[in-house]
């Protein structure tokens, strides 16, 4: 193992985590431009920015489902990618890689087909009204077509920062962000296209970030190749893959579920408007989450890497410091939200009646945020040491046993405000859900080290 190949190995933790998390936060706080931008400039139309962030807010469960696509092939690739480099095993790596793009190419024809014919059933469904299917289905029927550029850029370029080139995953999707930036009002407001040129303006940002990863995974620089005689489906090498990343799909496409859930409850007790403020809620949600998976997949390489590398040290030093960094950022933004909830809320809508609506729902719902440190860091770290099983069990009892449920159960608990009672599902659920991951975080990480152990010492 050449000596550029194993900087991964010997440089010291801390300043390899932040030369590696530091690039894959800015990626993580771009790529949130991505999904918040569009939102920001529809919801400050004039005349019908409110109704029409609705609208817009109701495409995010399909939205989620193809990102968690992309997520399933990704997540559980990359670390499996990153195991094999830690062995010495770069051609196992390739395969790897060229066994997941060819899945990516399969998912993405099937789902630009199922959203081209279903999208305005999907989007009835989810909670649209008859106010904001239009402005719903202009904005999906557009997007949908660029599902294959959302696929590839955010699945293979998981495959870049799991190499450790951390810098160019971040350019990847700062190159489409920026465009995007560029294009929304062009599109939107000179062109007067409104939520049409949205879409577009995402869909042409979206082709030029794949392009990017692909030039590059293809390209001299990569330490992993992309290679035409790798490119096919091999079960007994993605049928592992889609199993760790099952865990993170699951995570991704429940919150498509869990969206819904909201959606069609608030629209019973709170009507459009309680609809409208849970997109900026979920949007605000985002500034949470995002900067959180960022920690994670910049620590992600050096625990995996060491971990195949039988260096228990190493790794448990890394998710030290990853829930340390993890637990302050969380902090800091829980403190900002509760202090100044409004102006969160006027980022996403220039309505007065949506921004006081959603200053007190803000509070309520990102009442737990503070936990979710823990939370990401343990779930990024199962993944990282390929626990699928863990991961798995993580993501279910988070969003299928306690979530979802408390969405209808928390109405007849407190019937004298269902509205405020389903926004505080979220936090209840959070809660609880941090307390059983730490108990299984705990058990499975010390079970994982101590494997290392006996290892390194029967070698």
């Amino acid at each position: 193992m050449t000596e550029e190949k194993d900087f991964l190995a010997k440089e010291p933790v801390g300043k390899l985590m932040l030369r590696l998390a530091l690039p894959t936060v800015a990626a993580q706080l771009i790529n949130m431009l991505y999904n918040i931008v569009d939102r920001i400039y529809i919801g400050h139309i004039p005349g019908v920015g409110a109704m029409a962030l609705t609208g817009v807010g109701v495409c995010m469960p399909i939205i989620l489902v193809v990102s968690a696509f992309a997520a399933l092939v990704g997540y559980g690739g990359a670390p499996r990618a990153s195991i094999a480099m830690g062995k010495g095993d770069h051609q196992d790596g390739e395969t790897i890689l060229g066994n997941c793009f060819a899945m990516q190419i399969l998912i993405s024809v099937v789902l630009t087909a199922v959203l081209l014919l279903y999208n305005r059933e999907f989007l009835m469904a989810f909670g649209a009204s008859e106010n904001t299917i239009g402005y719903a289905t202009d904005y999906m029927n557009i997007y949908a077509l660029g599902t294959i550029f959302v696929e590839l850029t955010l699945g293979m370029n998981s495959f870049i920062t799991a190499q450790g080139f951390a810098r160019t995953g971040m350019l990847s999707v700062l190159l489409g962000a920026v465009c995007n930036i560029v294009l929304d009002p062009l599109f939107i407001f000179t062109f007067d296209m409104g939520v049409k040129g949205a879409a577009l303006a995402t869909v042409l940002s979206q082709a030029l970030s794949c392009l990017w990863v692909l030039a590059f995974l293809f390209g001299r620089r990569t330490m992993l190749r992309l290679r035409i005689k790798n490119i096919r489906l091999q079960p007994k090498v993605i049928l592992p893959c889609l199993a760790l990343g099952l865990a993170t799909f699951i995570m991704q496409a429940s919150e498509s579920v869990i969206s819904v859930c909201f959606n069609s409850s608030l629209l019973k007790y709170g009507g459009d408007i309680a609809v409208g403020a849970m997109t900026i809620l979920t949007s605000v949600m985002q500034f949470a989450l995002l900067p959180l998976q960022g920690l994670g997949q910049g620590a992600q390489p050096i625990i995996s890497y060491n971990y195949g590398a039988k260096n228990p040290q190493r790794v448990k030093e890394t998710f030290q410091l990853l829930l340390k960094a993890s637990l302050c950022y969380s902090a800091i933004l829980w403190v900002a939200v509760m202090a100044f909830p409004q102006l969160f809320a006027a980022i996403f809508t220039s309505s007065p009646e949506l921004v006081a609506f959603s200053q007190s729902a803000l509070r309520i719902y990102l009442g737990a945020s503070l936990l979710f440190g823990i939370q990401i860091a343990c779930q990024m770290c199962f993944n990282a040491l390929g626990n699928a099983k863990a991961s798995i069990a993580v993501a279910v009892v988070r969003k299928f046993v306690l979530l979802i449920p408390l969405i209808y159960i928390m109405p007849y608990l407190l019937p004298g405000n269902p509205t405020t009672a389903i926004y505080l599902a979220e936090p209840v659920a959070d809660t609880l859900a941090v307390v059983f991951t730490a108990l299984l975080f705990r058990h499975q990480f010390r079970h994982a080290l101590d494997q290392i152990q006996v290892h390194a010492t029967a070698e």
